[in-house]
């Protein structure tokens, strides 16, 4: 900072509490925080504990990673688990996280997301744009078909206020747990 080779600061995955601390201390270093990242997702709502009110107010944008579930929130687990996959793997999400209870409300979400003329991962991925506090969403693509399902995402971000409520009701039925 003092040297003029930091401008600004990002940081990442701390709670609201925390991030209210850390923006003050880089706001009297005179460094203004810009961003904030952290998972969030349909299934993961870990930052609506008072996160995003906080980096609004203070005028810090948000981009959420995993915004997937760790592909939870595609159609790739529908009919169990493949052997590519990331729960195969149990690295990040582990095998026993896609219970019967999550892939019910996963096909849920799926039938609506179809009845949208979307895929559940680009319904899943514009849910979390519809949020002005969103600034961005990091995907990771494995294949030029997935970068442009994601791309195909912005043709449809605006949600009736029945789908809306569709999904809310169906993500309360579903308890999820990435590491098992």
């Amino acid at each position: 900072v003092k040297s003029g080779k930091a401008l600004y600061a990002g940081i990442s995955n701390y709670p609201p509490e925390i991030t209210g601390r850390a923006l003050q201390i880089l706001k009297d270093l005179g460094t203004p925080c810009l961003v904030h990242q952290s998972r969030y997702s349909m299934l993961d709502r870990v930052v609506e504990n008072g996160l995003l009110e906080i980096l609004e107010k203070n005028g810090v944008g948000f981009v959420a990673f995993s915004p997937l579930a760790q592909g939870v929130l595609s159609d790739r687990y529908l009919k169990g688990i493949p052997a590519d996959s990331r729960a195969a793997k149990a690295y990040f999400l582990k095998p026993e996280s896609i219970t019967p209870e999550v892939l019910a409300g996963v096909t849920r979400l799926n039938e609506l997301a179809l009845e949208r003329g979307q895929t559940l991962a680009q319904m899943a991925t514009a849910w979390l744009l519809k949020d002005p506090r969103v600034t961005s969403v990091l995907v990771g693509v494995s294949s030029a078909r997935q970068l442009i399902d994601n791309t195909e995402t912005l043709k449809n971000t605006a949600f009736a206020d029945e789908e809306l409520k569709k999904i809310e009701s169906i993500i309360k039925t579903v308890t999820f747990r990435p590491r098992g």
